[in-house]
């Protein structure tokens, strides 16, 4: 088959799958576990055969005219260059991991086949994305994405905070979609195409004729769907859906998505220098703020979710310093390592019976019970704090070395301003990830307390994923800077040795003064009976949260973030941990804003219609109501009374035309 035909069916055996497991989930159940693993591992393995043809040569291209349209046409059109074929890739092989993870996670789930179908058709998109070389058609798999991320948040919708999550995740990025749209129809007049390429080459001859309104409407979008400040907060309540949902949107789809379009479209952007300062700030802000966060979450995924914005945000710093070599290789390291730390999550969450780490921290032999995630997570979370050698540290090395390159003039893609502000929000961020990494590890792993509960073996399908992720997360940033160069436009990917030293430095002296925090809280929560921890302002609430940890049950909700005096988060954050365990109280902010001015609207529209426009519509039922009555009572049926009447009524007509006629 021809590159071009494979390219056709990496989207549209997910597709297939998805339409094929609705159709057979209720009928022939059997099915429905081939019908989610097959097609998405045939799709990667197309894939692969498409990165290996391309070779970071040429770009694939290829169009046809759906329908006519007027003056700018939209084609069903495939630009695969190097930067699509790695991606797909790597969506294919997270895809995959996902849905064989998937198996044995929700094994006893009655709604699998609705899930698995939805996580198919999700690939699918986010495939179609990739390889897409027209606006519309992208449009449409970023607009699936959102529609998939809303019923897979919100997978247990038996419960308020999925519903919540779901209905949150949806507004907030429908939110950044209306500027999104407005901005693609705006570039589209100004290139004459939707095309990419055509785009791209509008560009380059100077055809766009409002580069920076353009630039920041599109970042809007780009903003809700890669959830960088300020449309970040939906990505922490998304975990409430189902752990594999939150590696696939977390690592390889969704949050890709908006870094992904702005790598392919960066000519547009860096056509205008006010749009690149305002996308290094928003990255810098998202890097700094979303690593605070992290180190006071008590919740795993909630420390991964955040965790996750950081990261996307060193990828926006790339692209904001005119690096997208440095975004998309990040990309590519970022998708196997947090997918991994999400699915190795899900294991330790299902061994412990909690998604508390305070909880866990009170767990002793916790990582006896399961060492294939205990050492899976251990390479993956060295990646995200950058060590070398494992892949984190090359991609985050390249960020901060193009951004260096930028603020000491080397390079003129961008404003010296970008690169400064980059540079140092990321050598902050690096710090503070090793910080959280490694006390997301302490806690999770190095509990001190009665003996972790055995709830039996996880599942081989569960396990074995983990590994395969590891592969990648820990030799794909060694290879990738020998290797891949000619997918990257060519660029060097050499580590820079001054941020290197600087990078490393930084996460070493993090995760060490995580670590001696920890030992110092460690040895004060040891002198503390665990009576005294519950005795904090939550009252009984506190209570329950100490008799539930001491006898290893389930802890959710609010109980579940009770203080942990062994957390060595409170310690470095002080006083401002209480404000980072909220988000900074963005969502707060948000809601008083918008949610209550919103609320309260509606309110008085409410009361206007109820007290206003229904009494004129009570009112205009009660006259002729009120009439009829009056009529309904002279009809008695007695001929003396109707001809008194007539009588009556001649003699007021016949007094009313007299005096009418003497005053006239």
């Amino acid at each position: 088959m021809t590159t071009t035909t494979l390219a056709v069916l990496v989207p549209l055996l997910p597709f297939l799958g998805a339409a094929a497991g609705l159709l057979l989930g209720r009928t022939a159940p059997g099915f429905v576990r081939p019908l989610a693993v097959l097609p998405t591992l045939a799709a990667l393995a197309f894939a692969v055969v498409v990165a290996v043809r391309q070779g970071g040569d040429q770009a694939v291209d290829a169009a046809t005219e759906l329908t006519p349209t007027g003056s700018v046409p939209i084609e069903l059109a495939l630009h695969i260059d190097g930067f699509a074929a790695l991606v797909a890739v790597l969506v294919g092989l997270v895809a995959t991991c996902v849905q064989i993870y998937s198996t044995g996670y929700l094994r006893d789930d009655p709604r699998y086949p609705s899930y698995a179908a939805l996580v198919s058709l999700f690939t699918s998109a986010m495939l179609l994305v990739v390889y897409s070389g027209d606006l519309m058609v992208l449009l449409v798999g970023w607009e699936i994405m959102g529609i998939c991320s809303y019923f897979l948040v919100g997978h247990y919708w038996e419960t308020s905070e999925a519903r919540a999550a779901s209905l949150k995740a949806f507004l907030v990025t429908k939110l950044g979609d209306v500027p999104f749209l407005i901005g693609l129809f705006a570039l589209a007049i100004d290139a004459g195409s939707f095309r990419i390429t055509r785009v791209l080459g509008a560009v380059a001859s100077g055809g766009l004729d409002h580069p920076t309104l353009i630039a920041l409407l599109l970042l809007a979008g780009v903003a809700g769907k890669s959830a960088q400040f300020p449309l970040h907060t939906w990505l922490p309540d998304a975990m409430a859906g189902p752990t594999p949902v939150s590696a696939l949107i977390h690592a390889a789809t969704m949050v890709a998505a908006g870094v992904y379009f702005v790598a392919r479209l960066l000519p547009v952007f860096e056509a205008s220098q006010a749009a690149m300062v305002v996308l290094a700030v928003m990255a810098a802000v998202t890097m700094a703020g979303s690593a605070l966060a992290a180190l006071a979450q008590d919740d795993i995924k909630r420390v991964l979710a955040y965790s996750t914005i950081g990261q996307l945000g060193y990828m926006t710093g790339a692209l904001a310093v005119g690096d997208r070599g440095a975004a998309v290789f990040h990309l590519l390291t970022h998708g196997a390592f947090k997918a991994l730390l999400f699915l190795a999550a899900g294991v330790i969450i299902h061994a412990a019976g909690t998604n508390s780490l305070a909880a866990m921290s009170r767990m002793s032999n916790l990582r006896d019970r399961i060492p294939d995630a205990y050492w899976t997570m251990t390479v993956a979370l060295l990646a995200l704090a950058a060590i070398p050698p494992f892949s984190g540290f090359f991609s985050k090395e390249s960020v901060l070395g193009a951004a260096e390159h930028v603020a000491t003039g080397h390079t003129e893609h961008a404003p010296g301003a970008a690169g400064w502000t980059v540079l140092v929000a990321g050598l902050f961020t690096a710090l503070l990830t090793a910080a959280y990494a490694t006390r997301l590890w302490l806690l999770a792993f190095r509990g001190r307390g009665a003996e972790a509960p055995d709830h039996g073996r996880q599942p081989l399908t569960m396990t074995v994923v983990l590994w395969v992720l590891a592969v990648p997360s820990l030799a794909v940033g060694t290879l990738a800077y020998r290797v891949l160069p000619d997918w990257f436009d060519g660029r060097d990917l050499t580590p820079t040795p001054t941020t290197s030293v600087l990078g490393t430095s930084v996460a070493l002296v993090g995760g060490l003064v995580t670590y001696a925090a920890w030992r110092h809280t460690t040895g004060l929560a040891s002198r503390v009976p665990l009576g005294a921890v519950a005795a904090h302002p939550g009252g009984d609430a506190g209570q329950v949260e100490a008799e539930a940890i001491a006898s290893h049950k389930p802890v959710y909700g609010d109980v579940a973030y009770a203080p942990d005096p062994a957390d060595p988060g409170r310690l470095l954050l002080g006083p401002l941990h209480r404000h980072a365990a909220v988000g900074f109280h963005l969502d707060a902010v948000y809601a008083t804003l918008f949610v209550r001015p919103v609320q309260a609207g509606a309110t008085l529209v409410r009361f206007l219609d109820r007290e206003v426009v229904d009494t004129y519509v009570r009112g205009a039922g009660a006259l002729p109501r009120l009439l009829g009555a009056a009529v309904r009572r002279a009809q008695t049926g007695n001929l003396q009374t109707y001809v008194s009447a007539l009588l009556a009524g001649t003699v007021v007509l016949v007094v009313a035309a007299v005096l009418v006629a003497t005053g006239a």
